[in-house]
Parts: structure tokens; C-alpha cells; sequence
């Protein structure tokens, strides 16, 4: 298994890429309401993605043919942009990544539309709570596993479902790379945690089964049971001064 530890240069690069993925999520919050399409989204975020001189990161990856992913309601991940209208009460998750003078930055968040049921609101805290508990094990002698133990712990402690199917990963000069990090497992398994990783953990929280089924497009995974899911992800790099957020304003 190849890691690549970055140097500090690399690390500020990242940090660009990261800066772009943050304002295109800041975009988002201003624009997402219920009538716009995720289309309409798809294309506003690929316009700001190569204005700032970045390219997007999913489009063309493993042939995925848009700029975001897009998470509705009961879909995990991997879910191609619509020209259906969003409505109040949707839930969508918006991933995001840049490719920005050879590195990648790669963020996800959730976003509710209009008014969204109190079950739903807490699933999203939890899921964004989770997120920061495993980013807080993102450092040098802990294990991939404890990250994943971590958000696990919380989320089933709560009777929530952490999806297994889809983990983070590595991210760097290519979008997906080792050490792979799953949202669940062992204290003390996995990869040994170094300074210079650089990290997308990014945990997906169901209100049901956490297993997945594929739709017919090859791409979209959805909950087997219909529940909603959630996601949030976060680009961290691992310094000796604790991990350090890079998709952050």
C-alpha cells in the first residue's frame, strides 16, 4: 500500500484546492432552495470550480459525467444532479471536488430545504457531530480504525445506521487514494496514522439500514429500506500540531 506523506508545499496547495471546494459550498447555502434544479447547481459550481483556475475533480473520474454528486433524500452517495425541482422538506447532500495545480480537495454537507422534521434535523447534527469526532483521531500513532470506531460508537450509540459500503479515503494528486478509512471497525486496526496524510472522512448516517443497493445507472446508491442519510466530509491533513481542516473558509 502506497501512502504519500505531503510536504509543506504540497500541504498549501491543498489548502487552495480546499479554499475553492469551501467557497463552492458557501455558493450553495446562498442558492439551494426548494425550485432549483440540482442541474442548475451542477452548472453554477462548475463555472466557479474553473473560474478559479481549478478543474472539477468527479467529472470524467471512473466516467462519472457531472461536476457534483448529489444525494437525495434516500441516497447514499454517487447520485447524478436532476432537472427535477427541489421541493420543502428534501434533504440533499452536495459533494464536491477540485482539482487545483495537481491536487485535490474534496468536501460533502448536507443541506435541508425549507422545513425538515425534527428526527431529520437531529440526524444531520449527529451526522456532523460524527464527522468531528473521527476528524479529532486524525493523528499521528492513532489507526484508521480508531476513526472509524469512534464515529461508529456514536452514531449505533444513538440507534443510527453507519453506512459500510463507502468509505473515506486518502486524497492528494489523485482523488482516491490509501489509506482507505471506514466509518466503522476497531480501536487500534487499520493503518497506522503519520504526519503528512492527508485525509476525506467523510461519514454517511442513515435513520435505517445502513446497507446499499445500486440503481440501474451503475452509480446511484441508495439505502436498502428507503431512510433518509446524511453525509458530511471534510479534507484534513495530519500535522504535528493536530489535524488541521483544508475544505474550510
Amino acid at each position: 500500500m502506497m501512502i504519500h506523506l505531503k510536504s509543506a508545499r504540497e500541504l498549501a496547495i491543498m489548502r487552495d484546492a480546499g479554499k475553492i471546494v469551501a467557497e463552492c459550498h458557501a455558493l450553495i447555502a446562498e442558492s439551494i432552495k426548494p425550485g432549483i434544479t440540482t442541474l442548475a447547481l451542477d452548472r453554477l459550481i462548475e463555472k466557479k470550480i474553473r473560474k478559479n483556475g481549478a478543474k472539477p475533480s468527479f467529472k470524467g473520474h471512473h466516467g462519472f459525467p457531472y461536476t457534483i454528486c448529489v444525494a437525495q433524500n434516500d441516497v447514499i452517495c454517487h447520485g447524478f444532479p436532476t432537472d427535477t425541482p427541489l421541493k420543502n422538506g428534501d434533504i440533499v447532500t452536495i459533494d464536491i471536488g477540485a482539482h487545483y495545480r495537481g491536487y485535490h480537495g474534496d468536501s460533502a454537507w448536507t443541506y435541508a430545504i425549507g422545513q425538515i422534521s425534527p428526527q431529520i434535523r437531529k440526524l444531520m447534527k449527529v451526522c456532523k457531530k460524527a464527522l468531528y469526532k473521527g476528524i479529532a483521531k486524525a493523528k499521528a500513532g492513532y489507526t484508521t480504525g480508531d476513526i472509524g470506531h469512534t464515529i461508529q460508537s456514536y452514531a449505533e450509540g444513538l440507534g443510527l445506521g453507519v453506512v459500510r459500503d463507502f468509505v473515506g479515503h486518502g486524497v492528494g494528486q489523485v482523488l482516491w487514494e490509501e489509506p482507505k478509512i471506514p466509518h466503522f471497525g476497531e480501536p487500534g486496526s487499520g493503518t497506522l496514522i503519520q504526519n503528512g496524510m492527508t485525509l476525506a472522512i467523510e461519514p454517511m448516517i442513515t435513520l435505517g439500514d445502513w446497507r446499499a443497493k445500486i440503481d440501474s445507472d451503475g452509480w446511484t446508491a441508495r439505502t436498502v429500506d428507503g431512510s433518509i442519510c446524511v453525509q458530511y466530509e471534510h479534507t484534513v491533513a495530519v500535522t504535528k500540531n493536530g489535524p488541521k481542516i483544508l475544505t474550510t473558509l
